[in-house]
């Protein structure tokens, strides 16, 4: 019998796959806005590319210099990253840390998979070209986007149940929302684009906490 993958194995998977995908994309959908909002395509790759980077005292300068926001200093740091690299650039520095145990300050396997597979969609359903997720990936980052307090889904999906379509997984219980596990991941993760592949008694409740 296989063993289930690591969270580090998890990971790894996912960068390559983003990086072999990334290889592909066409120069023009770089510039298209992201699903992240006020996010080019490029700003999400700079962003990814330094999941492996960044000290406390790099954050908590970075945060004081933003007014104490960790939203605009994270937004400021990934399109510093953008307009510093080039596009294989970015590319290549994922690729190279695909195998890295290192994770920004304040962060962990889990969050960098959230990462890696929420703004690997934010890419993928922006410009119209799929890019696959392993069900066992899309399980493990929703277990943990649920568990933590920092995603908002708590908030986001009190009262409703989740129940995946394509794999044996559901949520806490309440007024059922069912489809694909990576969409149900894009919702908890506050994205309003996963409500089209959604549906159930809880859809609507849901729709108006995403718009």
């Amino acid at each position: 019998m296989t063993a289930d993958p690591t969270p580090h194995e998890m990971v790894r998977d996912a960068r390559r796959r983003l990086v072999d995908y990334l290889d592909d994309l066409e120069p023009e959908a770089w510039a298209q806005p992201s699903l992240c909002d006020g996010w080019t395509v490029t700003d999400v790759v700079a962003h990814l590319s330094l999941s492996t980077s960044g000290t406390w005292s790099e954050m908590i300068i970075g945060m004081i210099r933003h007014r104490g926001s960790w939203d605009r200093w994270n937004a400021s740091t990934a399109r510093r990253q953008a307009e510093t690299h080039t596009r294989d650039e970015l590319i290549d520095i994922i690729r190279q840390n695909a195998d890295s145990l290192e994770h920004a300050a304040g962060s962990s396997h889990d969050d960098q998979l959230v990462d890696l597979l929420v703004h690997g969609q934010d890419i993928a359903r922006a410009v119209d070209t799929p890019l696959s997720v392993p069900v066992e990936s899309a399980v493990a980052a929703i277990d943990h986007v649920l568990a933590s307090r920092w995603y908002g889904a708590k908030q986001r999906l009190a009262d409703l149940g989740l129940d995946a379509t394509d794999a044996d997984w559901s949520g806490p219980g309440g007024k059922a929302v069912r489809g694909p596990i990576v969409s149900l991941l894009l919702a908890a993760s506050g994205r309003p684009a996963a409500l089209a592949d959604l549906q159930g008694p809880g859809i609507e409740i849901l729709r108006g906490r995403l718009a």
